[in-house]
């Protein structure tokens, strides 16, 4: 009777403090059978204990390690680099949260106990451990049908919100370990895989997966996207190894602790990151500092020389800094200059790791070269970010930052001009780098998209088919308003 009571009241809190949020996953290095499961109130405070599940089936409560502690504090809840910002008490991690209904809640704890058990079969499978429970039918089935999607990973088709639904929230995970694995990088470099899958759970919780449109799931896209690019012909023959993982890793974390706000919010707000990075590149410098710190604290290469490492380090920020969407006309001229005068060679190091930039920069903003169901959804998403940015500048009594007024903007005339000004010159030189089948389908579904919001904003239509036939206006207008300003990176 009184361990059925018990057992109960074990119940009872499991499902409580899985509909509140869902933590993270680490491994005790003393007992390899125990899986620690760490959960995060709604507050800022940790809550310290954990649970050890072991093939006894029993569940004791105990005290995080001190360790344990420490690095859930810092990886994303300690005030100061989190949620607490100096002007009159902004809180990101509220920024674009929104109340939800109470119907919603069964599904969310249904939901909450499938993604544990989730991680738990996953990890078991990664030490190798045979499986025991025969209660994962449910469980297997989505797994089954986002192994399923994992094939045709390579697909530009490929649907990156059904496979976070299939994940369970977990799409950047599964995703770029997959990646990892079927390029070979974990082998080839001796990772460790338990801290690549620690590494890789950080890193998705790091991002604000309130933000409409910064979140992990937009980083699981880049990285999908930066997959396809990775297979080109030209970039496939020529890349190494190391290019392919620092790739692959500059996706994953671009856009790491991303706000869900821009660069001229942070400066006009007096932001602490603003003054730490001198108001250049400030969240490209962040996103980079951030990745840093997971690499070093999950010790990730520390396998590796200290050389090796922090020269992975180094050409990471290099990749990460080349996103900042305020240097667009830099990197494109130059890619031009390079195209006009035929002397890209990728035997060069110095000009693969270009190529990569590139690269990287076209996965970011590659949205609107979706297929429109894609496309489509990532414009209201980005659009909603703005929109609630504008909604806090006009509580504060702040300026409204442009694109970010939804009284004088609609999602069809920000696309418009983001498509006309940012991508279209990006992605035609891009096509004459890489002439290929997908470059050709990427220019198509940009031009059909263009053309669907055009025909939902029929006055941002004309004014964007005169912007067009002026090429001189064509060549000035996105350094003067869309990229510094108010695109959708910045």
């Amino acid at each position: 009777m009184g361990i059925a009571l018990i057992w109960s009241i074990i119940t009872i809190l499991v499902r409580w403090i899985f509909s509140k949020r869902r933590g993270a996953i680490s491994y005790d290095s003393s007992d390899q059978t125990a899986l620690y499961i760490r959960m995060l109130a709604v507050t800022n405070k940790t809550i310290k204990s954990s649970f050890v599940f072991t093939p006894g089936a029993c569940v004791i409560f105990k005290q995080l390690f001190s360790r344990d502690v420490r690095v859930r504090s810092q990886v994303g809840f300690e005030p100061e680099r989190r949620g607490s910002h100096p002007y009159l008490g902004v809180d990101f991690r509220t920024l674009h949260s929104r109340a939800e209904s109470a119907g919603s809640i069964p599904a969310r704890r249904i939901r909450r106990l499938f993604s544990f058990q989730r991680h738990l079969l996953s990890s078991r499978l990664l030490r190798g451990a045979p499986h025991l429970n025969p209660l994962h039918i449910l469980d297997e089935d989505y797994c089954g049908q986002a192994k399923c999607m994992l094939e045709k990973v390579g697909s530009w088709n490929f649907d990156i919100f059904l496979f976070d639904r299939l994940t369970n929230g977990n799409s950047l995970v599964f995703l770029t370990f997959h990646l990892l694995s079927q390029y070979g990088l974990i082998e080839l470099f001796q990772l460790d895989m338990v801290k690549v899958r620690r590494f890789l759970v950080l890193v998705q919780e790091d991002y604000h997966n309130q933000n409409p449109y910064h979140n992990a799931v937009h980083a699981a896209d880049v990285t999908q996207a930066m997959h396809c690019y990775l297979r080109e012909p030209k970039l496939a023959q020529s890349l190494t190894s190391f290019d392919i993982l620092l790739g692959l890793l500059a996706a994953a974390t671009h856009d790491l602790d991303h706000p869900g706000v821009n660069q001229p919010f942070l400066i006009k707000t007096n932001h602490y990151l603003a003054a730490l990075y001198r108001n250049t590149s400030v969240l490209e410098n962040h996103h980079w500092r951030s990745a840093v710190g997971l690499l070093r604290e999950t010790e990730l290469f520390s396998h590796l020389p200290a050389e090796d490492s922090l020269s992975i380090e180094r050409q990471l920020g290099s990749l990460i800094l080349a996103t900042d969407i305020s240097r667009q006309n830099e990197y494109l001229s130059r890619f031009r200059t390079h195209l006009d005068e035929n002397d890209l060679n990728l035997g060069n190091a110095s000009h693969r790791h270009f190529v990569l930039q590139m690269a990287l920069k076209c996965a970011d903003i590659c949205n609107p070269c979706r297929p429109w169901e894609l496309s489509k959804q990532w414009s209201e998403k980005v659009t909603e970010e703005f929109f609630h940015q504008g909604d806090i500048e006009k509580k504060l009594k702040l300026e409204i930052s442009p694109l970010c007024d939804s009284e004088a903007n609609t999602i069809a005339s920000v696309q418009i001009g983001f498509m006309t000004y940012v991508v279209e010159p990006l992605f035609a030189e891009w096509a004459r780098f890489s002439d290929t089948r997908l470059s050709q389908t990427m220019l198509g579904h940009l031009g059909l998209n263009k053309a669907s919001w055009s025909t939902m904003e029929p006055e941002a239509s004309g004014s964007s088919e005169d912007g067009e036939s002026d090429p001189a206006r064509s060549s000035e207008e996105p350094s003067s308003r869309a990229l510094t300003q108010g695109s959708p990176e910045s």
